[in-house]
């Protein structure tokens, strides 16, 4: 999957203080789309049914080729997480701290995100989406659920 876009290659601002948003292929493109449409893209094996992100030519379960893209809720639970103190581009220094977490969703995958607030952001915590626009695309975070 593509990544953030920007000279660094790690997201941050653009020249004009804007949000770097993604630079997509032709596998990480329905994810991004779906995001703009307010939904979360994930594959699915039609052979096994296990979903995965990101999108993949065959199965690695069951080495099926292809996969179905279907939508599903983004609710999960913190697997792991970092809570970042330090910008990393002087472009981010307004962006801290924040916490990136891996989030195991209920529908089988796992994804990165923010979690917002920062502090929120512990293991086990049940979380969902948060959709954020930008400038021309939509980002994933996750925050509390009950």
């Amino acid at each position: 999957m593509s990544g953030l876009g920007g000279q660094d290659g790690l997201g941050g601002q653009d020249a004009d203080g804007g949000t770097v948003g993604p630079v997509t292929d032709l596998d990480s493109e329905p994810f991004f789309a779906g995001l703009r449409r307010g939904v979360i893209v994930v594959q699915e094996c039609e052979e096994c049914g296990r979903r995965r992100f990101g999108r993949l030519g065959a199965c690695p379960y069951c080495g099926t080729p292809g996969g179905t893209d279907v939508e599903v809720t983004g609710e999960g639970t913190v697997h792991s997480f970092v809570r970042v103190h330090r910008a990393l581009t002087a472009t981010m220094a307004d962006d801290v701290p924040y916490a990136i977490a891996t989030v195991e969703l209920d529908a089988g995958v796992r994804m990165l995100g923010r979690v917002e607030p920062p502090e929120a952001a512990t293991i086990g915590a049940r979380v969902g989406p948060h959709l954020v626009d930008h400038d021309g695309w939509t980002e994933l975070r996750f925050a509390p659920r009950p």
